[in-house]
């Protein structure tokens, strides 16, 4: 099969001939049909966050069941699924309390199923390696899908969407009437308005230095926008929330700025919610004194903790109620041999999501 192959950090991605293992009686091969340009594997990528080469990136995947392991109950060839890195063992503390996106076995330590032509592995990273026409996985990194939707539409589900709507609901638990404000209105900035206006949210204000992406904000439910290098920022949200400041603000960009000042648009009692991923060392500070005096909370979000046997159904049926907008995410749609040029397109910060879908 081919997989598009990262040799060096920064560099572009070359398109191979490789091998893929047979699945092992735990395991499942998923042919890929569609697979998104997520910000964390442009990041991988460039060396951001480290890692070992050569490696196979992608996440945010939908595709066919191919080939099924003798042991694996609840999936059978030809079923239509999303493909996520969240792996769980099912047992941990953490999936027993539903944490799946926390479990102790969450990152699978087994060796790689992918080899290049001279046999030499290959790093299937973040537990997908979905820039390839196939996947070996755990059958608890996927959720069966209906099949009359579209492989590229559920592939924004398999990260973008559970990050972003996962933070709202799951992490923050964001209730009818609370005020909120979103730093960052990209793909996953925009689940996580999307996700306050599912929760009930009575102000959602929505941050970016874009006024394009201020302007999609609103159509995905900000009830205002408000640029972010404004430096009338923190009296603006002020002013927009009673004087009070926001109940929540869900940082969902990786630029530090951000993080340093979200925390004063908090009310008391209020909580900054990580979302987005800084590169690996960055320090910021910020004053014990001052979080204790207003209550205030810090809180990391994770692929919005999500269960992804709870929530994907979940998401599907509100997308198939109109309650979800997920078409309207996809900004690009681009073959397999332009993946390189997708990535670079969604490297210019305007791309909601741009996806691979493997038989344009």
């Amino acid at each position: 099969m081919r997989a598009a192959v990262c040799r060096e950090f920064g560099t572009r991605l070359s398109l191979e001939e490789v091998s893929l293992a047979e699945p092992d009686a735990n395991q499942i091969e998923v042919s890929v049909r569609a697979v998104a340009i997520c910000h964390s594997d442009i990041f991988f990528a460039d060396g951001a966050w480290g890692g070992e080469l050569p490696a196979v990136y992608g996440h945010e995947a939908a595709g066919v069941v191919s080939k099924v392991g003798a042991n694996v109950d609840g999936v059978t060839v030809g079923d239509h699924v999303c493909v996520t890195l969240i792996r769980s063992c099912g047992t941990c503390a953490a999936c027993t309390k539903s944490h799946t996106s926390e479990c102790d076995q969450g990152w699978d330590k087994s060796l790689s199923p992918l080899s290049d032509s001279e046999g030499d592995r290959i790093v299937r990273a973040m537990n997908c390696g979905s820039f390839a026409e196939k996947v070996v996985v755990d059958p608890s990194q996927c959720a069966v899908i209906p099949k009359d939707v579209l492989f590229e539409v559920a592939s924004l589900i398999s990260c973008g969407v559970i990050t972003g709507v996962g933070a709202v609901i799951n992490t923050a638990k964001v209730k009818p009437g609370d005020k909120v404000a979103v730093i960052g209105a990209g793909g996953v900035g925009l689940n996580a308005i999307q996700g306050a206006k599912i929760a009930g949210a009575s102000t959602i204000i929505a941050i970016d230095l874009l006024t394009e992406k201020l302007d999609a904000a609103k159509e995905f439910g900000a009830t205002h926008g408000i640029a972010a290098d404004d430096s009338e920022l923190e009296n603006k949200v002020r002013s927009l929330t009673g004087e009070r400041g926001v109940d929540y603000v869900f940082v969902t960009v990786g630029a530090p700025a951000a993080f340093q000042s979200a925390p004063a648009l908090l009310t008391k009692g209020g909580a900054m919610v990580i979302v987005g991923m800084p590169p690996v060392g960055t320090v910021l500070d910020y004053e014990p004194m001052a979080m204790a005096d207003r209550s205030t909370r810090y809180l990391g979000s994770s692929m919005g903790q999500t269960n992804v046997a709870r929530d994907i159904p979940w998401l599907i049926d509100l997308y198939q109620q109109g309650r979800l907008k997920l078409d309207e995410l996809i900004t690009g749609r681009w073959s397999f041999e332009q993946i390189n040029e997708a990535m670079e397109d969604t490297k210019k910060g305007l791309a909601r999501r741009n996806v691979i879908v493997m038989d344009l």
